[in-house]
């Protein structure tokens, strides 16, 4: 039998997700304020799929932030998914902690990373991914996140030898293009 959330269980998760990721001090605080978090990048986004919007990362100050999804609107129980399953991750400065605010010298780190060629068993793990993945790559299109994730891939695979899986597992949390899985 499967049953669907209720907004008590997405609101718990939240708080569970918001406080592992460290976001906010205390529980009590994390809820109104993932929701709050949740209300101002569903709304006030600033990434878009366009050439110039890629173009323009690098140029960004490193503390700027890449907020909001870029093709469908947010959901908050995958929102609150997304942020519970990367807190896994949180050692490695480089993964974004939130598939929706994104620091810019994070992508600015990770994007020349693309153009990376890998040795034939890292290629291996890459097309993987590629093959693996819920969007069959990084992103549902070729824009920003398409290089950034895909640059991030293969820094995970060259520097930290993560496997194809691994890599699968990292481009699913962080799927920043809204709606559902």
């Amino acid at each position: 039998m499967t049953t669907t959330p209720n907004r008590r269980t997405v609101v718990l998760g939240a708080i569970g997700a918001a406080t592992a990721l460290g976001l906010f001090e205390d529980e009590a605080m994390a809820a109104g304020d993932l929701a709050t978090r949740f209300k101002d990048l569903s709304q006030n986004g600033n990434s878009t799929c366009s050439a110039k919007f890629t173009e323009s990362i690098a140029t960004m100050p490193s503390t700027s932030r890449i907020k909001g999804s870029c093709c469908s609107p947010m959901e908050m129980k995958r929102y609150v998914e997304q942020l519970n399953g990367l807190t896994k991750y949180r050692d490695i400065a480089m993964i974004p902690r939130d598939p929706y605010d994104i620091p810019s010298g994070i992508a600015q780190k990770v994007m020349p990373y693309y153009d990376v060629k890998l040795t034939s068993a890292e290629q291996k793990a890459y097309d993987y991914a590629m093959a693996n993945s819920e969007e069959k790559g990084p992103c549902c299109c070729q824009c920003w996140r398409w290089k950034m994730y895909g640059g991030l891939a293969k820094y995970l695979i060259h520097e930290r030898g993560f496997t194809g899986k691994q890599i699968v597992d990292v481009w699913d949390l962080s799927d920043g293009c809204g709606g559902g899985m």
